[in-house]
């Protein structure tokens, strides 16, 4: 089964949590167990599992991101958007998360998040779920 979560950004750099979106589209899918795949389809946005207790920690990893890629360097892409074409290879376009039991398996502290990295813009997330189901 594929979903599609769609996301509006605000700001050039965001970080959009989505764990719910993905718990209730898994929820909707009746898969008990299997996976669930994540991929951004956006050369400069990405999706990423990371700390969602603490909005802070994607806080932190933007502003390092930043630092690591500056928005201005000496960059040869035309577009003016290289640094987000960096930040998007370095944190990834996919990630996977197990199923059981019907629900995500995440660890206690962990949330699925959609970096924007070039916004703002209308953005898409693809789920496929593949498992058994009830």
């Amino acid at each position: 089964m594929i979903e599609r979560i769609r996301i509006n950004t605000r700001s050039r750099v965001e970080c959009h949590e989505l764990t719910r979106e993905v718990r209730e589209k898994v929820k909707a899918s009746g898969t008990t167990n299997g996976l669930c795949y994540l991929f951004v389809p956006h050369t400069t946005a990405a999706v990423t599992l990371n700390e969602h207790a603490d909005p802070s920690v994607m806080k932190d990893i933007s502003r390092q991101l930043g630092k690591l890629v500056p928005e201005h360097n000496d960059y040869s892409h035309a577009e003016g958007n290289a640094d987000a074409h960096i930040k998007a290879s370095l944190m990834g376009s996919s990630a996977v998360v197990f199923i059981e039991g019907g629900e995500l398996v995440l660890g206690t502290w962990q949330g699925v998040f959609f970096c924007e990295f070039d916004g703002p813009r209308s953005r898409t997330v693809i789920l496929k779920i593949a498992g058994d189901s009830a």
